[in-house]
């Protein structure tokens, strides 16, 4: 069965620690599916279309053999349930479906809108974040709901992207997303 992992990110910016997490993915499964998105539960400081290029340049950046990454405007809804709606108008019901989130999110997930659809339509993938451990009880409540999950056995860098909005540490991004950034003088 063709296995497809969704990774809807706010990028803002997109960081070396989203390109460590793009390329495992795109290792690791079939399909890769990207967007830039609007979170509902934050507050965005560059427009979708600045994140959507920036994400281009990261993946343009990735060391990749094989050619299984999708990034589409067309995926990016505040909704991930739409998301994944128009994922599977891509790629057809007969794949897995792999939603992929970070260690952050395990406890509120559980709050997104109609998580129960969205849960039965795709299993999680969760990615570790240092800083964010993955409890054992936050689990048990998704799994209570009916959730099911992965843990991915991925350590990416220590990197966000609010340590570049809040302290402009350069470090966490990849050289062509700064340049970009200076570019469009975004982040000012």
């Amino acid at each position: 069965m063709t296995r497809i992992a969704l990774f809807g990110t706010s990028a803002d910016p997109p960081t070396a620690g989203h390109q460590s997490i793009i390329q495992w993915l795109s290792n690791h499964f079939d399909y890769v599916g990207i967007w830039a998105a609007d979170n509902p539960y934050k507050d965005h400081q560059t427009s979708l279309d600045h994140r959507l290029a920036m994400l281009k340049l990261l993946i343009d950046n990735i060391d990749s053999r094989r050619d299984n990454i999708y990034l589409s405007k067309s995926l990016s809804n505040r909704r991930s349930l739409i998301s994944v709606s128009k994922a599977k108008e891509i790629w057809g019901e007969d794949a897995e479906y792999f939603l992929v989130i970070g260690s952050d999110l395990v406890k509120q997930i559980r709050q997104w809108y109609r998580i129960d659809e969205l849960l039965r339509e795709v299993s999680l993938l969760i990615v570790p974040r240092p800083g964010y451990a993955i409890n054992e009880s936050d689990l048990k409540a998704l799994e209570d709901i009916g959730g099911k999950y992965k843990i991915a056995e991925l350590n990416a860098p220590a990197v966000s992207s609010t340590a570049y909005r809040q302290h402009g540490n350069e470090n966490v991004l990849i050289q062509s997303v700064q340049d970009y950034i200076h570019q469009e003088k975004l982040y000012a």
